[in-house]
């Protein structure tokens, strides 16, 4: 039976998830409404099987995570560290989605996402703890 790892990265008003398997390979990411996270996490046990959530410990994680421990008693549930996650974030999405045309000429440091990367947030946290972890 595989066995994945559901990593949070948890905002105010949105949050990053992902999906991973022991591998460290990406099954499903993405962000979702804050006020949703339940709900989604819900459907996600439904489609996968899910034995840890890993969370980032910034933002509002005090607060998700208390809620989470109510909902989900039988899962184990591990704060991870999230220090330069965002960073780590904004380096898989252009590994990802390498800038096109012109925008390949500036280099990656001084570019900006052009989307939220809480997902990737997500996945680098996941990641992080697997990798501590095996």
């Amino acid at each position: 039976m595989n066995e994945n790892i559901l990593a949070i990265d948890p905002g105010r008003e949105k949050t990053g998830i992902a999906v991973l398997n022991n591998d460290s390979d990406v099954l499903e990411h993405k962000i979702i409404n804050s006020e949703d996270l339940i709900s989604q996490i819900k459907n996600l046990f439904n489609d996968y099987v899910i034995n840890l959530i890993v969370m980032g410990n910034g933002t509002s994680s005090r607060k998700k995570y208390n809620l989470l421990k109510q909902e989900f008693m039988d899962v184990k549930i591990v704060l991870i560290d999230e220090y330069r996650t965002t960073d780590e974030a904004r380096k898989l999405y252009f590994q990802e989605n390498p800038p096109k045309g012109w925008k390949k000429l500036i280099p990656l440091g001084m570019q900006v996402p052009p989307v939220p990367v809480d997902d990737y947030a997500a996945i680098v946290i996941g990641r992080k703890y697997l990798k501590n972890n095996r």
